[in-house]
């Protein structure tokens, strides 16, 4: 059961790399606000659309003058070539969109992760997990161990509900929403989430500003804030790979050695184990006849 794997996992961890782990988030968060300063710009920047009746919200052009404003030292860097590549003979303006909103949507998610592993090591709710009274995972688990506890119907929800944010905005955007929201493959911003008004069951509240408290910013403060984001969330992705890297891989994050204790299990398998009930304690070569 979850309770009987948690208190195994208690049992190995000692509380000393509990507490190490702790001190260790407090201090990479401190380091991450105060790097993230260096990373935003200056002054409000100017828009970096050329034109709002373009087909095309962006060109590689535009890429060029967003990268400096983004870090005037390092510029442009494209070692790959990826925006002058057009993905499986698409058009500029499929490719871009497409660099673009995947780079602020993985920004966004590695915000939410090194924020989330922060507090999961030092923070959990004092209210039941489940229906059956059972708790949320012990601090003397890191987050990895965490999640590696959680009954598989919790992980199912978690994963569900994000998969519904990522179709939602898919579909919408592709058909439009009120205002010509187009989709960031096909001229569309990349990075804007759609609201939630054309959904036929009303929701009381938008994904990004649910309580409209920046309707009437300014053109030039959003830009700004958008250089922001994608610079803090460039750092974020640092971050919570420093995490991962540092439990997984002693001394690959001289930083963080000694501070977080290890994990053994598999980062690139969040159901590791949890699937055993589903294939009857077969492998998934066996069960499906691949071998």
């Amino acid at each position: 059961t979850a309770n009987e794997q948690e208190s195994a996992a208690i049992d190995i961890n000692s509380s000393s790399a509990a507490i190490n782990m702790k001190t260790s988030a407090l201090i990479f968060c401190t380091i991450a606000a105060g790097s993230s300063h260096a990373f935003q710009s200056a002054a409000p920047a100017s828009r970096v659309v050329t034109s709002r009746a373009s087909p095309l919200h962006e060109t590689k052009t535009d890429l060029e003058d967003l990268a400096k404003k983004l870090n005037p030292k390092i510029g442009y860097y494209d070692p790959l070539g990826l925006g002058s590549s057009p993905f499986a003979g698409r058009t500029d303006e499929f490719t871009i969109g497409f660099l673009r909103h995947a780079e602020i949507k993985h920004g966004r998610v590695a915000m939410a992760a090194f924020i989330g592993y922060c507090v999961q090591s030092n923070y959990r709710f004092p209210w039941s997990m489940t229906l059956d009274g059972a708790p949320f995972p012990s601090l003397a688990l890191s987050p990895p161990e965490q999640w590696d506890v959680l009954p598989f119907a919790a992980k199912m929800q978690i994963i569900l509900f994000v998969g519904y944010l990522e179709f939602y905005s898919e579909i919408s955007s592709s058909k439009g929403q009120p205002g010509e929201m187009k989709h960031y493959c096909k001229g569309g911003i990349p990075g804007k989430y759609p609201t939630f008004d054309a959904n036929p069951h009303p929701v009381p509240f938008n994904l990004y500003d649910p309580f409209n408290l920046y309707k009437n910013m300014s053109e030039e403060q959003k830009e700004r804030r958008l250089l922001v984001e994608i610079n803090n969330g460039r750092l974020a992705m640092f971050g919570i790979l420093g995490f991962i890297c540092a439990q997984t891989t002693p001394g690959s994050v001289p930083l963080l050695n000694g501070m977080l204790g290890s994990y053994t299990g598999e980062v690139m398998a969040p159901f590791q184990g949890d699937l055993d009930i589903i294939l009857g304690g077969r492998s998934m070569v066996e069960a499906f006849g691949l071998n």
